[in-house]
């Protein structure tokens, strides 16, 4: 049993994180701006070990007599995506690397820190594993990079690179590109895709909860150390993708644009055998996802469930 902070534990991986840490007999307290009017943590607030606070974790007033308590610290809170962060860059700037900054000076070396980054970083790349060289192009994964290598600085620190996250949560997500191109499919009935043969790995949200109750599992033996984590079988081009889909909406229609580019020019197949290697499997596979995400969307729209 550990005492849990998560920041940002009301976002859409924090919304599946928290009751599994609860589940598995820690006492967790969240930190969250609640800044999208989420209510994904409303059912745990009869839990005991539960515990939430409504702030900012760049308020330093805020957070700090939190950490102090904090025997591991999962920083979950950011502004995440591409869009979002060159929306609002300011934002993005004291978000994703001065609160993170200011946090890891606070810690004592005992204090555990299992940190989210991005295998965007990687840019592109034929096969991309933790040594390959990083070539981020948005500014999300820019800071990404900045702020990974601070953490890794700390004596107890574990950073994930995590791949594009796919799955239903209590407090959604339309933005992510399997999530849109499901809604995409289930509501529109077809997508027009810019360089359709670019590739990305994906993992399912629940293989992310269970990747951060592994970490704490095998604390001593994973520290010091970046993983990737991803699904291994699901390093897969947008239009392989979109022929998963089909399977389960089969009047959904897929054509290449003749012209134009994607804004988004990521392209990379990711290895994620260094964690596999401290025996982590996966075990939410793209058509579990997609399976779920048409469920889900037969009850929601996408009017507030995007990252901008």
């Amino acid at each position: 049993m550990a005492n849990i902070l998560v920041t940002g534990g009301a976002g859409y991986i924090g919304s599946m994180l928290v009751p599994e840490l609860l589940n598995t007999n820690h006492n967790v307290t969240v930190l969250d701006n609640f800044m999208y009017d989420q209510t994904s943590l409303n059912h745990l607030c009869g839990n005991p070990k539960f515990n939430v606070y409504k702030g900012d974790v760049r308020v330093e007033s805020d957070i700090n007599f939190l950490l102090k308590d904090a025997d591991i610290i999962i920083p979950l809170a950011a502004l995440v995506g591409a869009p979002i962060c060159k929306q609002d860059p300011i934002g993005a700037d004291t978000t994703n690397v001065q609160a993170i900054q200011k946090m890891l000076k606070k810690l004592d070396k005992d204090q555990i820190v299992i940190m989210p980054t991005t295998n965007s970083a990687y840019g592109t790349g034929e096969f991309c594993t933790e040594e390959s060289p990083l070539n981020p192009i948005s500014k999300y994964a820019i800071d990404k990079v900045i702020i990974e290598k601070e953490l890794m600085e700390h004596s107890n620190a574990i950073s994930y690179r995590l791949a594009t996250v796919f799955g239903m949560s209590p407090r959604m997500r339309i933005d992510l590109l399997v999530n849109d191109f499901v809604h995409r499919a289930v509501k529109d009935g077809f997508i027009i895709l810019f360089e359709s043969h670019f590739k990305r790995n994906y993992v399912h949200v629940r293989d992310v909860v269970n990747a951060f109750g592994h970490a704490i599992n095998n604390f001593s033996d994973m520290k010091g150390n970046i993983y990737n984590v991803g699904l291994s079988e699901a390093n897969v081009s947008k239009w392989e993708l979109c022929e998963a889909i089909k399977q389960f909406v089969p009047t959904f229609t897929f054509i290449e644009a003749e012209i134009g580019k994607d804004p988004d020019q990521r392209n990379y197949v990711v290895s994620n055998e260094k964690i596999e290697n401290t025996g982590f499997k996966t075990k939410y596979n793209l058509n579990f996802g997609i399976s779920e995400l048409v469920k889900g969307y037969r009850m929601i729209k996408n009017t507030k469930y995007g990252n901008v």
